[in-house]
């Protein structure tokens, strides 16, 4: 069941500034003197009305301190170094990766794109990993040539890299991802770290890798990482994932690699929905620092850097989504429909996780709910419901709807679907607004269009 803010001012009575994870809306969500809805000290019906619907806000605030919330949890409860490194394919833009590093966390990527996104908003390449199971020459080359630490996938990544990494030039600084065989209650499609899964080696590999990369001057082993997952609100399987991933890391030290560097991967969850209940970032951050401290103490190992991966909830509580109500379809008995100008192409995550949203009306948020609602979008699919027996106040038609936590996966998963353009995006702060994503035209789809020039002369 979808929610819709029902209480009074849940975002003033539930807000949680040292953990924004576990709010429903953004850090600076509140009401204007006529109850309407602001974040970042703007109001979000005039955000619509000035930019157009639908649009991406991203509130600055919660981003910074969802930065800060990790980065000095790791500073108290780690005794070693430590970095967290932004999951940028939760949301790549250059304001976002300026952001991170502004901060001082690190960032990592899986494409090209990304890399580039990441280098010029800023980002320092030996503060980056590159991520992927099927990285091509382009993309190991880009990280190579500046300083991005490569994250070893598999057997095609070092024969690859062997190859790439010319004779007598530095060794490229590599870290290795092995399964680790933990499963963790989420949807199927983003555990990644049981043993059924295109990420990474086989543990039962690890050592035969690692003896394969002793003295090869192309290479340089610097960390290990396993990721369990994502939307992940338990915490024994972080537990668990520390003492397999010391058992590696003290194993590679045998073999004579400089690993400095142990990465837990992310996936802690956040709170899309009231029933929703993650643990905070410093629980979070606490178990792993423990468990990892822990073990190294009981194999007498020295302390690794601790390297963390927090991509959905760092950016996707400073993120709402608003669109405009346009017609709606009544079937007594039935259902009503209420359709909004956007939909699937630019939140792809209900149709494809079955994932649920808070919502309400961005000028009438404490509106009592009058009916009950499918929220759709405006694509050629009878799958394209954002959300499922929603209660609202009866809709009119240029109502503002705001869809909260839309601020990891939505952007960067959006597509031209029906070829629908992309929305545009704007960060809010302080009562300014500035845009850092253009809206995308119908002109601009058919930049990349060629018609055969054999077409061209038929009539």
């Amino acid at each position: 069941m979808t929610q819709a803010f029902a209480s009074q001012k849940p975002y003033e009575t539930e807000r949680d500034t040292a953990s924004p994870n576990r709010n429903l809306a953004p850090v600076t969500t509140c009401l204007d003197e006529r109850d309407r809805l602001m974040v970042g000290g703007c109001l979000l019906s005039d955000l619509a009305q000035r930019y157009g619907t639908p649009l991406y806000v991203l509130d600055e605030d919660t981003v910074r301190g969802t930065c800060r919330a990790y980065r000095d949890a790791l500073k108290q409860h780690y005794p070693g170094p430590s970095l967290p490194i932004y999951a940028s394919k939760a949301n790549s833009s250059l304001l976002v990766s300026s952001i991170a590093a502004s901060e001082g966390l690190g960032l990592d990527a899986v494409s090209a794109g990304e890399l580039l996104t990441a280098f010029q908003g800023g980002m320092p390449g030996e503060r980056m990993v590159l991520h992927g199971n099927n990285k091509n020459d382009e993309e190991l080359l880009l990280a190579y040539n500046n300083d991005v630490t490569i994250v070893v996938d598999n057997q095609h990544d070092l024969e690859r890299l062997a190859e790439l990494v010319p004779a007598g030039g530095a060794p490229a600084r590599l870290m290795l991802r092995f399964t680790p065989g933990i499963e963790c209650h989420t949807h199927e499609y983003i555990q990644t770290g049981h043993l059924d899964s295109k990420f990474g080696f086989d543990p039962d590999l690890l050592e035969s890798v690692l003896r394969q990369l002793v003295g090869k001057p192309w290479a340089k082993l610097t960390g290990l990482h396993a990721h369990i997952g994502s939307q992940i609100f338990e915490l024994e399987p972080h537990r668990d994932l520390a003492a397999v991933m010391a058992d590696a890391l003290k194993l590679a030290r045998s073999l004579g690699h400089p690993v400095e560097d142990l990465n837990v991967g992310g996936g802690l969850g956040i709170r899309y929905v009231a029933s929703d209940d993650p643990p905070t970032i410093e629980q979070w951050v606490k178990v792993v620092a423990d468990a990892v401290t822990a073990a190294c103490r009981d194999r007498q190992l020295e302390l690794p850097r601790l390297l963390c991966e927090p991509g959905r909830s760092l950016v996707a509580t400073a993120g709402v989504t608003l669109y405009a109500v346009g017609s709606r379809k009544t079937i007594p008995g039935v259902r009503t429909y209420v359709a909004i100008d956007g939909g699937m192409s630019d939140n792809p995550r209900p149709i494809t996780y079955q994932s649920l949203y808070t919502c309400c009306l961005a000028d009438r948020p404490l509106a009592p709910a009058e009916e009950t609602v499918n929220l759709v979008g405006k694509h050629c699919e009878s799958g394209d419901v954002l959300l499922k027996d929603l209660p609202l106040p009866t809709t009119q038609s240029g109502d503002i709807v705001a869809v909260f936590a839309t601020g990891a996966y939505n952007a960067s998963m959006s597509s031209n679907y029906n070829r629908i353009p992309r929305p545009a995006a704007v960060v809010v702060q302080s009562g300014s607004s500035e845009l850092f994503q253009k809206r995308e035209q119908p002109d601009d789809l058919l930049r990349y269009d060629v018609l055969p020039e054999r077409f061209r002369a038929l009539p």
